[in-house]
C-alpha cells in the first residue's frame, strides 16, 4: 500500500506544488480587490502573508516525521515548501516596511529593539534567508551535501521563533499560535524520538 502511494506521489509534478502554494495569495489578492480584506487591510495583509509562510514550515518539518512514521515520501517536495514558505514571509516583511511603517527607517529601528516580537520574527527572517537563497542543486554541489545539510538545520531554530513572533504579536489571547508552537514542537522531538525508519515502514523484499 505505502509503496503504491509512494509511486503515485513520484509522478506528481513539483510544479503543481508550486501552483498550491500560490493559492493562498490569489485569495488574498482576490479579497484586497473585492474589499473583503476588512476594516484594517493593512494589518490583514501582513498577518495572513505571515500566517501562510507559517503553514508552509509546518508542512516542510512534517515531511521527515511522516516518513518515519509511515514510510509515505514527499522528500521531493520538501525544498519547494520551504522556498515557499519564504515566498511568503518576503511580502510579509514588505508590508511591514512599506506599508505599515512607511519606510521610515529610524522608526523601524527603535520598534524592533523595543518591541520583543519584531526581534524574533526578524531572527527568524534572517535564519530562514541563507535557506531559501542556497535552495537550489547549484548550491549543494557547492558546499557539499554534509555541509548544506548542517546549514539547512537552522529551520530547526527558525520554526519556533516564527510561532513566538506570532504569539507575542498577538493583541489578545489567540489558541492559533501556541497550537502552532506546539505542533511545531512536537514536529522537531519526532526527530529525535521516532526511529529511522520504523519497522514497519520498511519495504519488503521480492
Amino acid at each position: 500500500m505505502i509503496r503504491k502511494i509512494n509511486e503515485t506521489l513520484r509522478r506528481v509534478p513539483v510544479p503543481l506544488v508550486w501552483l498550491a502554494g500560490a493559492i493562498p495569495f490569489a485569495l488574498l489578492v482576490f479579497d484586497v480587490v473585492t474589499g473583503a480584506i476588512g476594516v484594517d487591510p493593512v494589518a490583514k495583509i501582513e498577518h495572513r502573508l505571515g500566517q501562510t509562510a507559517l503553514y508552509f514550515l509546518v508542512a516542510s518539518l512534517a515531511v521527515t516525521p511522516l516518513l518515519r512514521l509511515t514510510g509515505i515520501s514527499l522528500m521531493r517536495f520538501r525544498r519547494a515548501l520551504g522556498v515557499i514558505c519564504f515566498a511568503y514571509a518576503v511580502p510579509h516583511v514588505l508590508t511591514w516596511v512599506a506599508l505599515d511603517m512607511g519606510f521610515l527607517w529610524a522608526q523601524m529601528g527603535k520598534d524592533i529593539v523595543k518591541r520583543p516580537y519584531l526581534v524574533v520574527g526578524m531572527m527568524a527572517f534572517v535564519l530562514l534567508l541563507p535557506l531559501a537563497i542556497s535552495s537550489n542543486n547549484l548550491s549543494i554541489r557547492r558546499m557539499g551535501g554534509q555541509a548544506w545539510r548542517r546549514l539547512h538545520k537552522l529551520v530547526y531554530l527558525a520554526a519556533p521563533l516564527v510561532a513566538l513572533h506570532w504569539i507575542w504579536a498577538a493583541k489578545v489571547a489567540e489558541r492559533a499560535p501556541a497550537f502552532w508552537m506546539a505542533v511545531i514542537l512536537v514536529l522537531l522531538a519526532s526527530r529525535v524520538v521516532i526511529p529511522r525508519p520504523m519497522p514497519w515502514t520498511k519495504p519488503r523484499r521480492a
